[in-house]
């Protein structure tokens, strides 16, 4: 081969390394996953709703089956619960989560106290070590009773809470636990239910068939609309059962109003 050649041939190769190598480091890194990405948690109540019974399973890098068990409570009765969104650290293989537990018959009465448990998990190649303590408790403004219906809806900074005792609900904000009271009618409706979707918007929906209303909350936990109707939102990832929602008689398109954004 002449030297003239073989500089071309290497041009070439060099080239193709090159350009080869560009497209790799193009590439997006693969996201870590959370070392609990294979476990999950089931949850039972115990009768009459006063204890709340937890197992999980999955598998690890080694092994598979069931790894923990326990409970919360007891509970007058546990009116609603939520899962908040999980913190990790990579570097000890943990993952710490809140579970929300509305009690809405704490002392066996009609008051309503929200219980705030830490679950956390330590996960290795064979094993997942879990831990669940209760670090809060809430009393709230709310009125309860062992038939009261509870609703409550989560975003990434508020929770939402109602029940069918009371004209308002209270949106309590996960960083320190205070509360204030939201919604509110004229004559007194009472809440029915609360929905959310996956942007972090949130609907308080009160009264019953054709005479409801409902405030909308937003990502930031402030009123985005109110209004007659008792509309609702829809999440990725559970269905709501019309059971759970009364009917309405408003017609959306009454509310298509356009205006300029106050600054």
């Amino acid at each position: 081969m002449s030297n003239a050649r073989r500089l071309r041939v290497l041009a070439v190769l060099s080239f193709l390394l090159a350009f080869t190598a560009l497209i790799v480091c193009s590439q997006p890194a693969a996201a870590s996953q959370p070392p609990d990405y294979t476990l999950y948690t089931t949850y039972s109540f115990g009768t009459g709703y006063q204890n709340v019974y937890w197992v999980v399973c999955g598998s690890t890098a080694d092994t598979e089956g069931c790894y923990a068990s326990g409970s919360l409570g007891p509970f007058g009765r546990a009116g609603a619960l939520i899962e908040g969104n999980q913190s990790v650290n990579q570097t000890t293989s943990t993952v710490t989560r809140y579970i929300y537990v509305v009690d809405v018959a704490a002392g066996s009465g009609t008051a309503v106290t929200l219980y705030v448990y830490k679950k956390t998990d330590v996960v290795t190649s064979s094993s997942d070590t879990v831990t669940v303590t209760l670090v809060k408790t809430v009393s709230l403004p709310l009125t309860g009773g062992t038939d009261a219906v509870c609703s409550m809806a989560a975003n990434s900074g508020y929770l939402f809470i109602g029940t069918d005792q009371s004209p308002y609900g209270v949106r309590v904000e996960k960083n320190n636990l205070s509360y204030v009271q939201i919604g509110g009618f004229s004559p007194p409706m009472n809440v029915t239910s609360i929905t959310s979707d996956k942007y972090g918007y949130v609907t308080v929906t009160f009264g019953g068939p054709f005479d409801g209303g409902f405030y909308a909350y937003g990502p930031n936990g402030e009123e985005v609309e109110d209004g007659g109707g008792s509309d609702f939102m829809l999440s990725t990832d559970a269905g709501l059962s019309t059971a759970e929602l009364p009917t309405s008689d408003g017609i959306p398109a009454d509310r298509l109003v356009v205006r300029p954004k106050q600054k």
